[in-house]
């Protein structure tokens, strides 16, 4: 669920009436990388809107999650051009990499993996999106490599004097 201070910190700052609903809405789910449940019952009392309305706006944007989602979304084009071109291949090489058994996020919410029809980008096909930037002529060879740009860092071992 959310955390308190952190909502009740962007209610009480520079959000003001209902023309702020969205911009609101893109800021918690940059910090929490979903809409949770408890964060939108807290906007819907605040601006005084219906709930109903509340997750109307959050269903609405394909940007808005009501579920968590990964530190990377991983966005797969299945458009004809990547399609034949090899996207499902490199498809299944990032959910087995990922041990992921379909398009999902990993147990550690370091990756969402989706599939999309189309990222406008068909002479660089097959591509694959990882946040905001475009993988242009993936292959599956490229898939272990491509997910290492984006994994985190392993935590330092401790020091044993």
């Amino acid at each position: 669920m959310g955390d308190t201070a952190v909502v009740d910190g962007l209610l009480a700052s520079k959000w003001e009436g209902r023309d702020s609903l969205i911009p609101l809405l893109q800021e918690v789910q940059v910090r929490f990388h979903y809409l949770p449940e408890d964060v939108l019952r807290s906007i819907s009392r605040r601006f005084k809107l219906p709930l109903t309305q509340v997750y109307h706006v959050a269903t609405f944007y394909n940007c808005f999650s009501l579920e968590p989602v990964g530190k990377h979304m991983v966005q797969v084009c299945l458009g004809t051009a990547c399609h034949v071109r090899g996207a499902p291949r490199v498809l299944d090489r990032l959910l087995s990499e990922l041990k992921l058994a379909g398009p999902g996020t990993t147990r550690d919410y370091e990756f969402t993996v989706a599939t999309v029809r189309c990222v406008g980008c068909c002479a660089l096909a097959p591509v694959v999106r990882v946040d905001t930037n475009t993988h242009a002529h993936l292959s599956q060879a490229k898939v272990p490599g491509l997910l290492n740009r984006y994994r985190s860092a392993p935590e330092p071992a401790p020091v044993v004097a």
